[in-house]
């Protein structure tokens, strides 16, 4: 008998880009690793912008991202930027990150899933050996926390007197870019011009409880709201405590009171998402046994609509003066904070995340943003994204910040899913805008 060999031929299929899935313990242990810099006895993490734990950790994301196969480089507003080239030289490129300072004893996921989960998705491309159409870019901003100096530097909109502002850290911001690699006296290379940046994308833990509370999944960041603050004065008569009659008194902490239950009242009963707050509050001369003659309070809202905080502070304006006709006194707002209004997110790229969320079997919501991020910056430059996961109880800026490594998985598998999208032509398919 005569036997034939035949030669073994193995075929190894490139796996699907939707079947693609990151390394969830992976970046478990790395986000565990980045809070050893600047570790804090309660859990959290001390890593202030400049300082150096974030020197630190910033030396740890450079050598994961060389690991990576990135091109590595720090841009004048200390930015750390890692490239991995497109396999169509000319297109625009697709950048995707966030921010590793914290708060002072903050917490280890605010900013860190972002860049964590962006290195993965560059891991897991190279694993699967999957070449983008696109050249992709992961950032690590440079203190966000402070004034968004990176991302604000990236859109050319970073204001010369924000260099000589002391940071957390002790240091002016001009100190602290030099300490980092930057060059401060160079920032306008570091900005992109409009059609550099075929979109960006930020992945983030949502630091409120919607998610948490609703069980969903994934949010949608619909845009970052507007802040308005304003400093209220409540001028009433310092008098005796002991000897002044009840119905004889004029006390600017009443009114306080009475004009703070009714701003939560008008915020809450107003429909929509908006959130007010009286934060502060000082009473002069501040003596136990004296009247309040004089109340300083401080009064936030925000929304992401500029049109309705206008009308709830009218309300509020309404009703101060109600009350302080009521108790004797006299009340007045000065402003001492409007904030730009960031554009909204791209609804083209908000429909990606969206699609790309529920093709992983994943519940998503469409939401405000309350905090604000680099993303804001960027949308003044780039269709831009943001993807948040669920904090649990709501808690951030705390040690206590916590977000379970299954929900920061599924934010980098919807940040991976949708850079995919991007990449295949996603956002040609509508008009640009929100």
């Amino acid at each position: 008998m005569r036997f034939v060999t035949i030669p073994l031929l193995l075929v190894v299929a490139a796996a699907a880009p939707s079947a693609i899935r990151v390394n969830q313990q992976r970046i478990e242990q790395r986000i565990l690793k980045l809070a050893e810099f600047g570790k804090h006895p309660d859990g959290g993490v001390n890593r202030v912008a400049f300082s150096k734990a974030d020197i630190e950790g910033r030396k740890y994301l450079t050598e994961l991202m060389r690991e990576a196969g990135l091109s590595v480089r720090v841009d004048a507003a200390g930015n750390i930027i890692g490239r991995r080239e497109g396999s169509e030289p000319g297109r625009p490129v697709i950048m995707f990150g966030s921010h590793i300072d914290s708060v002072p004893q903050g917490g280890k996921y605010d900013g860190d899933v972002g860049v964590i989960a962006a290195i993965e998705c560059v891991e897991i491309l190279n694993q699967h050996d999957f070449a983008t159409l696109h050249p992709l870019e992961v950032i690590v901003f440079s203190d966000e926390e402070g004034s968004m100096v990176g991302s604000s530097a990236l859109a050319g909109d970073l204001s010369p007197r924000t260099l000589e502002m002391v940071s957390q850290s002790g240091v002016t911001i001009r100190e602290g870019l030099r300490a980092i690699g930057g060059d401060p006296d160079g920032l306008a290379s570091a900005a992109y011009a409009e059609g550099e940046i075929a979109a960006f994308l930020e992945l983030h833990v949502e630091q409120g409880s919607v998610l948490f509370d609703e069980g969903t999944q994934i949010g949608v960041v619909e845009g970052i709201v507007r802040i308005h603050w304003w400093e209220i004065t409540i001028d009433g008569s310092a008098n005796h405590a002991g000897t002044t009659p009840m119905n004889k008194r004029r006390d600017a902490m009443v009114a306080a009171a009475r004009l703070t239950l009714a701003i939560n009242e008008i915020v809450t009963r107003t429909p929509g998402r908006q959130v007010g707050t009286v934060g502060r509050i000082r009473a002069e001369p501040g003596a136990p046994n004296v009247i309040p003659g004089r109340v300083v309070m401080s009064l936030e809202l925000r929304d992401l609509s500029a049109e309705k905080i206008e009308r709830i502070f009218e309300r509020i304006e309404a009703q101060a003066r109600s009350i302080g006709e009521a108790t004797g006194t006299e009340v007045a707002f000065e402003p001492i904070y409007v904030g730009d209004h960031p554009p909204p997110t791209d609804s083209r790229v908000r429909r990606l995340i969206d699609e790309s969320a529920r093709s992983l079997g994943l519940t998503t919501k469409q939401m405000p943003s309350g905090a604000g991020h680099d993303a804001q910056e960027m949308a003044r430059i780039a269709p831009t994204g943001v993807i948040f996961v669920p904090s649990v109880e709501g808690i951030s800026h705390s040690p206590k910040e916590f977000t379970h490594p299954d929900d920061m998985a599924n934010g980098a598998n919807v940040l991976l899913q949708t850079i995919l999208r991007i990449d295949r032509g996603g956002l040609e398919s509508d008009i640009p805008g929100s």
